[in-house]
């Protein structure tokens, strides 16, 4: 369990394919070989089976294409504030892999206070995909890789503690006892997948669909950041007040972005609601 709740939090997710060009390099393929026979020649050496057309790639040979992450700040004065950021925006266009890892990397290194990172599966997934994509990127990240010399002295995103909070390492069982995030989260009252799953990120990506990336993507930062919320009330670091208004703030971010034209945040504040009714 953690032992703090941070003023400055950041409660995120990141959604990723596999990448044409690093399966040409590691499988020596000639340069005008088709993204689709690429993408078979690397399921082959992950080892494809009929059950398993198309099987776990190492992260080195994948690319980002989303990050999406819940920024908590807790000003000086007390007052909370919630943003909901993503990269690409969404609306936009996909963004080069390079630039996307560099922008992120960047702010989360030089933010003041270094935010509190909270993932679910994010030190098995998340954390090894931004260090091994950006380093084949070539990508300067000192601030974001700078380790203190003594815990008390800064944030360290590598070390087991409160600076990077693995959700999943936090409630996971044995084995078969570990929960995904969308059975934990609905357990909690809380969304998990609505109608889009990792398993579809490939399909919308070749696609042309940035747009329904870039929204899933926002869910499940949301998600995370909810049940960050539940398992910070669980360990006593929030109050039940505090988390209800926790809860109530975010309600208030989702209907002030609706208003502004951010639509598909209302099929999650629906089914928030849905679940909670439930409960």
């Amino acid at each position: 369990m953690f032992r703090t709740v941070a003023n400055n939090v950041w409660a995120f997710d990141l959604e990723w394919v596999p990448d044409p060009l690093s399966g040409r390099r590691a499988y020596d393929l000639p340069a005008d070989t088709p993204d689709a026979d690429v993408l078979e020649v690397m399921w082959s050496h992950a080892r494809t089976s009929e059950e398993e057309p198309q099987p776990f790639l190492k992260y080195v040979l994948c690319r980002v294409v989303s990050a999406a992450v819940v920024v908590r700040r807790v000003r000086d004065d007390g007052r909370l504030s919630l943003v909901l950021a993503s990269l690409p925006h969404a609306g936009e266009s996909a963004m080069p892999e390079r630039e996307l890892l560099t922008r992120f990397l960047t702010q989360l290194g030089q933010e003041e206070p270094k935010p509190q990172l909270v993932g679910f599966s994010s030190r098995s997934a998340d954390l090894p995909i931004l260090v091994q994509r950006g380093i084949a990127h070539g990508i300067m990240a000192l601030d974001f890789c700078h380790r203190p010399n003594k815990p008390w002295e800064g944030i360290d995103y590598f070390a087991k503690g409160d600076g990077h909070i693995d959700l999943k390492d936090i409630v996971s069982g044995w084995g078969k006892g570990t929960p995904s995030l969308h059975e934990f989260a609905t357990a909690c009252g809380i969304p998990g997948k609505m109608g889009t799953t990792g398993d579809d990120v490939l399909g919308l990506w070749l696609a042309g669909d940035v747009q329904r990336i870039v929204e899933y993507n926002q869910y499940d930062a949301l998600t995370t950041y909810l049940v960050w919320l539940r398992t910070a009330l669980f360990a006593g670091l929030l109050t039940p007040e505090a988390h209800a208004a926790e809860e109530e703030c975010l309600r208030d971010m989702l209907r002030r972005r609706i208003a502004a034209g951010d639509a598909h945040l209302q099929l999650y504040l629906d089914k928030w609601s849905a679940l909670v009714s439930l409960m």
